[in-house]
């Protein structure tokens, strides 16, 4: 899936591997993608499993996956965006580490794939606030998307 969605920027990340472990890049206030910090917080997935769709109406979204992999969809539903009605499926993990910056009002959603858990870290640019947040069943008719895996 090729399309590209108004406001979204994909980065590439740099993992540091030595005898000791790994350093995990994800974000800094310098850099030219940065707006504010609002929390930082960890989402585990399981494989398999769907945490979505949910849409932030303020917030901002930069998204790293630390430990396994999911496939990240999001839609433009934005009613005066150059982009709406377009879809972005992605995969990021250890496979692809990189940071996915989400503008307000995109809807997404994550699945859990491959054989182990994945760990997402979201450094939003506000603290969780429940009245900020939509949420609509993943198997909505509402977004032309299927979940299922892809053969081929």
């Amino acid at each position: 899936m090729e399309n590209k969605i108004e406001g979204v920027i994909i980065k590439s990340l740099r993992k540091i591997p030595d005898e000791r472990g790994c350093i995990y890049h994800m974000l800094r206030r310098d850099d030219p993608i940065f707006e504010k910090f609002g929390e930082i917080y960890f989402s585990v997935v399981y494989p398999g499993v769907i945490k979505g769709w949910h849409l932030h109406i303020e917030m901002t979204l930069n998204y790293a996956v630390i430990q396994g992999m999911i496939k990240l969809v999001l839609y433009d539903d934005r009613k005066n965006s150059s982009t709406r009605g377009n879809l972005m499926e992605l995969f990021i993990g250890e496979e692809n580490y990189c940071l996915v910056k989400i503008p307000p009002k995109i809807w997404n959603g994550f699945k859990g794939i491959g054989t182990k858990p994945a760990i997402v870290a979201n450094c939003a640019t506000l603290p969780h606030d429940p009245n900020e947040i939509m949420r609509i069943n993943p198997f909505t008719d509402k977004i032309p998307y299927d979940w299922s895996l892809k053969h081929g």
